[in-house]
């Protein structure tokens, strides 16, 4: 995915979930759009390296948009969670996922039921249909380990409880974790963060529910799907 042209910053403070104030490398100091509801973990120091993108409506009321975050040396964080679904999409296209690269068809936003949605339906081919939700990973910890959620997410379960509904009724559900960020080896529930979304996890998991990470490495011209991650669930006391 090729990204629009970024102009770099510091960051001075994320507020009010939507809203950052990020200082120009002229002085000047703008308020751009966050898009990113979660808590961040990890990826919202003030002080840290940004790059922001310009709006593209002339309707808008930030002119700018937090795209990117520099949370080591040299490691860059994509935070714009609008762009997973469709990092997701071209990795499917390219056959990352070998076992779901036999569909022929990928409908986004499909109703799931009354009042939910899910991210994807594959249809086509031998296969059942199957559903498909993405989460996008921001949050990493030492050794290269990525967390999800960062924060409470009961929107999330709610996800898993579709899937695993859809997985009952005889169709096929997946869920996939995208990490946004070159470093991650490896995807971990934040068990310590949302213990029942730990839970939950692991009841779909073994429900039937197939679970796959993508890791994407990003630089300042583009963000690339570019490995299968494992998703790592260690047993619960």
């Amino acid at each position: 995915m090729r990204l629009p042209p970024l102009t770099e910053g510091r960051l001075l403070r994320r507020y009010q979930r939507f809203l950052a104030d990020v200082a120009l490398a002229d002085g000047t100091v703008v308020t751009a759009h966050c898009p990113n509801t979660g808590s961040m973990l990890g990826c919202a120091a003030p002080g840290s390296r940004v790059w922001l993108s310009p709006a593209s409506g002339a309707k808008r009321k930030l002119h700018w948009t937090w795209e990117v975050v520099e949370v080591l040396a040299e490691v860059k964080v994509g935070i714009h969670t609008g762009r997973t679904n469709a990092l997701v999409k071209e990795a499917l296209v390219a056959g990352r996922i070998a076992s779901l690269a036999a569909y022929a068809s990928i409908r986004a936003e499909v109703s799931a039921g009354p009042g939910s949605r899910i991210d994807f339906l594959l249809e086509g081919g031998d296969q059942p249909p199957c559903y498909l939700e993405v989460k996008n990973v921001t949050a990493a910890v030492v050794d290269g380990v990525a967390l999800f959620p960062d924060a409470v997410t009961e929107r999330g379960r709610r996800h898993l409880d579709v899937l695993r509904a859809h997985r009952a009724n005889g169709g096929r559900a997946a869920l996939v974790f995208c990490a946004q960020r070159g470093d991650v080896r490896e995807i971990r529930p934040a068990d310590d963060i949302d213990p029942r979304y730990g839970r939950g996890l692991r009841e779909a998991i073994a429900a039937g529910v197939e679970v796959w990470g993508l890791g994407a490495t990003i630089t300042l011209d583009e963000i690339k799907v570019d490995r299968l991650l494992p998703m790592v669930c260690p047993p619960l006391d």
